[in-house]
Formats: C-alpha cells, sequence, structure tokens
C-alpha cells in the first residue's frame, strides 16, 4: 500500500467531514487507506463518519488520548510505505498526495516530508520550524520575535518556495516513511498537546533520517479546530509540551529555564494586558482573563504532572 492517512478528532464532526472529501478527492491512482481515530467525541463525529464514509476505517479509542496517543493508535494498524499524520481542519488539494508519495519515493534519505501549507487567506503557512531554543523563547517574551528578522524559530527569512533541509514539520500535514517509523519507533504519549511532533522529527533527525520541507502544492490548515475547545488551557499545555521537550533533551536544567521563562512570558502578559484594560482598550480585558488564568494554572503544567484537556 503506498499510503496510511490518519486524521484523529475530537468534536470536529463539520471540519472532518470537508477534510475527508478533500482527501478521497485527492488520491489518485494511489492504493491508500485512511484511518480515523476518535477521541471519544460527542458531537455525532463517529455517526456521521459510519455513514458518510464507509470506506473509512474507524477507530474509536473512548477516551481522549490527545495527539499522540489517537494517532499512535492507527499507526499500529497502518499498512502504507508511507504514513501521513492530517489535521482535520485541514483540505487536500489538487495532487499534493500523489506528488508527495512520488517525491519520498525518489528521495530514500528523507524520513519525514512536510509539503506546503496555505492559510485560509492563501497565504503562505509557517508549518516548518526550528526546533524552540531557550534564545527563542526569551527572545519571544521580550517582544523581540516581533521583528521579523530575529523570529529564526518561524524562519521568517524565508519564502518557502524551495525545499529546505529543517529541524520541525508540523504534525497538521506530515509524510513519514513508514522505515523510518519502524526505526525511531511512534509518538512520545508523554506529550499530549503541543511537542510530539518535535520530538518525533528531532529523533528522526538524531538516528540519520533526514526532515525536510518540500513546497509541494498544497494544503489549507484553517487552523483552531479542536485547539478552539481549549480555552486558556490550551497556552497551559503549551507550556507542558515545549518544558518537557526541554527536559527530555536538555536536561532538568534546562526544563528549568524554560518553565521560568514560560511562566514570565504569561505572567508578563497578564500585567500588561490589565494595565490596558484600564484604558478600556477594546479586547484587553478578555485577554488579561485569559493570561491570569493561564498564569493560575500554571503550576500544573510542570511536566513530572500531566493535564488533560
Amino acid at each position: 500500500m503506498d499510503l496510511s492517512i490518519v486524521i484523529v478528532n475530537w468534536n470536529t464532526s463539520d471540519l472532518l467531514r470537508d477534510c475527508l472529501h478533500s482527501v478521497f478527492a485527492g488520491l489518485g491512482s494511489l492504493e491508500a487507506e485512511i484511518l480515523v481515530v476518535d477521541n471519544a467525541s460527542s458531537d455525532g463525529s463517529v455517526a456521521m463518519v459510519r455513514e458518510e464514509f464507509p470506506a473509512v476505517r474507524l477507530i474509536e479509542t473512548g477516551r481522549n488520548l490527545g495527539f499522540a496517543g489517537g494517532n499512535n493508535v492507527a499507526l499500529r494498524h497502518a499498512r502504507g510505505r508511507h504514513v501521513m499524520l492530517l489535521n482535520t481542519d485541514t483540505l487536500v488539494h489538487g495532487d499534493v498526495l500523489v506528488r508527495a508519495v512520488a517525491w519520498m519515493d525518489a528521495h530514500p534519505q528523507v524520513g519525514v516530508m512536510g509539503p506546503r501549507v496555505l492559510n485560509t487567506d492563501g497565504s503562505v503557512q509557517a508549518s516548518a520550524s526550528a526546533f524552540p531554543s531557550l534564545k527563542h523563547l526569551a527572545m519571544q517574551t521580550l517582544g523581540l520575535t516581533r521583528i521579523a528578522r530575529l523570529d529564526s524559530y518561524r524562519l521568517t527569512g524565508w519564502d518557502r518556495t524551495t525545499e529546505a533541509r529543517v529541524e520541525v514539520i508540523s504534525g497538521a500535514a506530515m509524510v513519514v516513511r513508514r522505515a523510518a517509523m519502524d526505526e525511531v519507533g511512534l509518538l512520545d504519549e508523554a506529550f499530549f498537546f503541543y511537542g510530539e511532533e518535535t520530538d518525533w522529527c528531532h529523533r528522526f533527525a538524531r538516528v540519520g533520517w533526514e526532515v525536510r520541507f518540500v513546497p509541494l502544492p498544497a494544503i489549507t490548515h484553517f487552523g483552531g479546530g479542536a485547539v478552539r475547545q481549549m480555552n486558556h488551557k490550551r497556552d497551559v499545555l503549551l507550556t507542558q509540551g515545549t518544558t518537557r521537550l526541554h527536559r527530555k533533551h536538555g536536561g532538568l536544567a534546562a526544563a528549568l529555564a524554560c518553565f521560568a521563562i514560560l511562566a514570565a512570558h504569561n505572567a508578563s502578559r497578564a500585567v500588561l494586558w490589565s494595565v490596558l484594560a484600564l484604558v478600556r482598550r477594546p479586547g484587553a480585558a478578555d485577554r488579561a482573563r485569559h493570561f491570569r488564568a493561564v498564569t493560575a494554572d500554571l503550576p500544573r503544567a510542570w511536566p513530572a504532572r500531566e493535564m488533560r484537556a
């Protein structure tokens, strides 16, 4: 089989429907399978897939396993020479799936590949990035990453019209060679939200597999999806995932530094937006409440504890 497409869903029935329609339209002559893992949705997603997409292999987990756990359920059953992780809030365009498989077949040294991903307005999304270093996190806290030429994490000096070897490919649309996955292993389920694909890409590169961005057109990624249902917990889990990355790959000192930087980032934003709320800047009160809630929950974000959305 050429390709196994794995989609993890949690309460995004309408987005999932549109995504699946675009996937089936883009398969062309590929011998492929589509596996949808449902993380205990309550919005009718399971019934929708059963009724409208009988060719899909539907796996119900019975509980929310997160991104890594949900994908791993399907990856253990995937039969393709290549597997593709795809978010529910994406649309596949043209023959990008066919071209992605052909490109992977022509480049046997590549373990992970990411195609061009677009925002809803057609602009190119930063779907390939660098590892979130302590330097980058500190610059973000200080507001320096607002200067495009200083934002090395998002690789803003590169227009993504050319191929490039990168450190991280977004899990929203990621193609992985089965042989490489068999060597490296599955996603680390200690990551519940954020950091899992960064960790995975790091592990592929560590044993010699290339991680590549290839400007194959294209996949639209709307953003949000299940994330919108998390409210402030998204940023808490983001802190936890980033800290876990540094603890795993840099040790305890790096994790403590990462956690301190992110705590300072969120606390400073809580203060800033609270001040702006006093002068009645539109939206400031909501942002202040958001960052105050994040800051209050940060003790739960240390990766020694597990937090579930």
